[in-house]
């Protein structure tokens, strides 16, 4: 029996419409997945340096009430199975917006080593989120960002790391050597198929269909707010060449290939849209065009004008990494330096959309959500990650005779553990959640909310489960690694 070298990892672009990837070892020539009484070929994309990357398309007949699909691998013309032994796997399709069932989570990783030697149980979350897709399981994974953490690459790779030890003018002048865009290549490589190979994680992937979209952390932290001439050297190219390689693989399952980009051509920005059981899901990609000054670029804002144009009902679920709706870093920016706390909030100070060269854009993205959900009168949500604790905020707008809501949820992260109490204590005394008024009347306004059962702030690992009621709400859960409960209805 043939052994993966990473997945399976399943994929939802549509109403019916699912992929599943993985990596097989070099030398296999055919792939095929069987689910149900189909059979269909798996499709190489890719030569990686530890194998051959695969997708295949499934499309499951969509049914009155749910179903459960189950699938098989083959290689070669023989079964085939996972690193844990596992040649069977399911997933649950929903029979319409009653019955489904979401999570989302984000930062699935650790920023630095000491962080993560300090971690007891790295996968806790992901077991708990496995234990309860098997007893109610989950129809939809969002991943918010920080799918991996790549900040090893200043240590792991020999030519990043001696090129990281130049000054400054030297740096930015410096070529990208083979041997520097091999071994990058091999890194993110490597760093994708071992990282995703913890038991809770890989059986969610393989279980449960999932739609991604990249942060910082996925390439290299703050990545886009580096100063011009750093963020367009040869070498930083170079990095994001191959970040974005092995992201367009494992999180988009092939760029080209995947059915909900907005984007035309393959090298074009990431941001992916599609309907689905009553939800339009938004997922925006606010790294790859990211500089100090844009986070989106022209062509960028006016695919998700169509995108937004098109929808006019149902409810509007959006991906943002960063959130739109959090505290006010604008006196940190001001005042901030060299403090116990800085490193924990220096990548917001960079990266966050209230920085004053970001307001702008930050702006049409609340107006054209609000425009959008006045004409479409269903639940529009950001979910959120980054900042390492969980919360909520809504953007209120009483412009029209009848009030129009957008709420946010901010879940982070599933692995990366919350700031300590000195750092949290930092930004607590370095910025503000002041309700923030956005038009000179007075009549759009932000603020942070406060769940039922917790605090405003939840300081702990975290992830979010989603399920449209009977009573027409969706309701929001916080599954928190401290025992904390904090829950919201959306109506």
């Amino acid at each position: 029996m043939h052994t993966l070298v990473t997945g399976p990892i399943l994929g939802v672009e549509g109403e019916a419409q699912y992929s599943v990837c993985f990596v097989s070892k070099p030398n296999i020539a055919q792939a095929r997945v069987r689910f149900g009484q189909h059979s269909v070929q798996a499709s190489a994309l890719a030569t990686l340096p530890n194998g051959i990357f695969w997708r295949a398309n499934l499309l499951p007949a969509t049914q009155a009430t749910g179903s459960t699909v189950q699938y098989r691998i083959e290689l070669d013309g023989a079964a085939t199975q996972s690193h844990l032994a596992e040649n069977e796997w399911s997933f649950s399709v929903p029979g319409g917006p009653e019955s489904v069932r979401m999570a989302y989570g984000s930062c699935n990783g650790f920023s630095d080593l000491k962080l993560m030697n300090s971690t007891q149980n790295h996968h806790a979350m992901w077991e708990r989120l496995w234990e309860q897709h098997q007893a109610n399981a989950f129809s939809l994974l969002m991943l918010g960002g920080d799918q991996i953490y790549a900040d090893s690459i200043w240590t792991a790779v020999p030519s990043i790391k001696a090129w990281n030890c130049l000054p400054f003018d030297e740096k930015i002048k410096r070529k990208a050597s083979k041997t520097m865009l091999d071994q990058l290549d091999r890194f993110y490589s490597q760093l994708y198929c071992e990282r995703w190979l913890a038991a809770p994680m890989a059986r969610a992937l393989a279980n449960i269909p999932s739609v991604m979209m990249w942060d910082d952390h996925d390439i290299i932290d703050g990545w886009g707010s580096y100063p011009e001439p750093l963020q367009s050297c040869e070498v930083y190219k170079a990095i994001f060449a191959a970040a974005r390689k092995y992201f367009d693989l494992f999180q988009l399952r092939g760029a080209a290939a995947n059915k909900s980009r907005l984007a035309k051509a393959p090298q074009e920005h990431c941001s992916v849209g599609f309907s689905w059981h009553g939800f339009h899901v938004l997922a925006l990609d606010n790294r790859s065009e990211r500089s100090v000054s844009q986070i989106m670029s022209s062509p960028h804002w006016n695919d998700v004008a169509t995108f937004l144009g098109n929808i006019t009902q149902g409810d509007l679920l959006v991906m943002a990494a960063v959130p739109v709706v959090y505290r006010d870093f604008s006196f940190a920016e001001k005042t901030l330096n060299a403090t116990p706390w800085e490193e924990e909030i220096t990548d917001d100070l960079k990266d966050h959309w209230r920085a004053k060269e970001h307001q702008g854009e930050r702006a049409k993205l609340i107006m054209r959500l609000l425009e959008n959900a006045r004409k479409r009168q269903g639940k529009t949500v950001i979910l959120s990650g980054d900042v390492h604790v969980g919360c909520l905020g809504v953007i209120k707008d009483a412009t029209g005779a009848q009030p129009v809501n957008v709420h946010q949820l901010v879940s982070s992260g599933i692995v990366h553990p919350a700031p300590s109490a000195l750092q949290w204590a930092g930004v607590l005394a370095t910025t503000n959640d002041r309700s923030e008024t956005l038009d000179e009347n007075g009549l759009i306004q932000t603020d942070m909310l406060q769940a039922f059962g917790a605090g405003k702030y939840f300081r702990t690992r975290n992830y979010i489960t989603l399920q449209m009621g009977t009573d027409h709400k969706l309701w929001v859960n916080w599954e928190c690694e401290n025992g904390e409960k904090p829950v919201y209805p959306l109506a």
